[in-house]
């Protein structure tokens, strides 16, 4: 991955630029399936618009890979737990009920999806949720020094089928009509890693 996310002149035009997109409408669907105060983990909180809104219901850990990122959200939300952690290897003690993510792990290449989606299965307890939006497409590409991986619902399907439940594909506009999905999936019973 590129350094974009790593200066401070790149996180606030980042902030700048995310302004007034949030992930609301997933965190809907996602009460839906994880019980109000569950303990989540947000994976790459960014600014923290995400953050703020789960913490209404849930006992969230946020996190980013970007200590330009964490220093942000220190300072905006001083109330808060922010992890400094890599989205591929979730290096993480302790267990969660639900992750979340908006809009980050497309930033991985295939194989670190891989460890992700499994370290994701490993940190959750029994019957936990994921829930996920991806930018939808296919190839890849590098934009603004930074690696986006677009993704297809089938094979976010088949990547998280291995170790979850499907529950919810919806498919929605960031920009363009159906440029987006949102990903809800609960883990699979009695599954050795």
């Amino acid at each position: 991955m590129g350094r974009y996310y790593h200066t401070k002149e790149s996180v606030d035009e980042y902030i700048k630029m995310a302004q007034g997109h949030d992930g609301k409408d997933a965190i809907t669907r996602l009460k839906e399936h994880l019980p109000v105060g569950s303990r989540l983990l947000e994976i790459g909180s960014g600014p923290g618009t995400d953050w703020k809104l789960l913490q209404e219901h849930y006992k969230v850990t946020g996190s980013d890979n970007s200590k330009e990122f964490l220093k942000h959200l220190h300072e905006n939300y001083p109330e808060g737990k922010f992890l400094k952690l890599d989205a591929a290897s979730l290096n993480i003690k302790g267990s969660y009920d639900g992750i979340y993510s908006n809009k980050v792990l497309h930033h991985l290449e295939d194989e670190a999806l891989i460890r992700s989606v499994k370290r994701q299965y490993e940190i959750l307890g029994p019957g936990g949720i994921v829930c996920h939006t991806f930018w939808h497409g296919k190839d890849s590409e590098v934009y603004n020094d930074l690696f986006v991986n677009y993704h297809t619902d089938e094979g976010i399907g088949i990547l998280f089928g291995e170790y979850f439940d499907h529950k919810l594909f919806h498919f929605y506009k960031e920009f363009e009509k159906a440029d987006s999905f949102l990903y809800i999936g609960q883990k699979r019973k009695g599954l050795s890693t």
